[in-house]
Parts: C-alpha cells; structure tokens; sequence
C-alpha cells in the first residue's frame, strides 16, 4: 500500500530499522496471526481506528479498506458500530473523516 501521509513516508526515512521492525511485527498480527480475510482486517482497523479517534490512522485504513474491495456501504457500517460503543459524538468524527477521505 502506499504511504498515505507524507509524515509516515518521513518517518520511515529517518528511522529505517525501527520501521522495518514495526512492520514485521504489524504483518506477523496483521497477516500471520488468524483466519481473517483482507477486507474484514481492513474494516476492523477502520472501527479500531474511529473509536481510538486516531483519525490520521483512519485516513490511512480506509484507503487501505478500500484497497481490499470494502466497499462505502460496508465502511459506512463498520463505522456505525461505534455509536453504540463509544458514542456518537465519536462516530461522528470518524464518519467526518471518511466522507472527507478520497478513497
């Protein structure tokens, strides 16, 4: 996937072997840790995402969502989620993010 922030792209030239290793260990949970398929990771990490309220994060999950085939109808509701959950004043500031998101 590409860099969508240009900090992430900037942090990963100043601390190469850090990032190499954060990498590692992202794709040893992220791919290697259970069955689950590339999208429904992806929507999960847009839910995890939204209710952290890391919304740079965000952004970068719902490209990477939508790189899997998710499609608005399905981030739309893995974002819903969160209303029950954590309210919805933070649904309402992921949701922000995505419609804003060029995905």
């Amino acid at each position: 996937m590409r860099d969508v922030h240009d900090i992430y792209s900037t942090f990963k030239a100043e601390f190469p072997e850090l990032s190499e290793r954060i990498n590692g260990t992202s794709h040893a949970i992220h791919v290697d840790g259970g069955p689950l398929d590339d999208k429904t990771r992806a929507l999960i990490k847009v839910a995890v995402a939204g209710a952290a309220g890391h919304l740079t994060a965000l952004e970068t999950h719902l490209v990477a969502a939508r790189e899997t085939g998710a499609t608005d109808q399905e981030v739309a509701h893995a974002l819903l989620m969160l209303v029950s959950t954590c309210g919805f004043p933070t649904f309402m500031e992921a949701y922000s993010t995505f419609k804003r998101t060029v995905i």
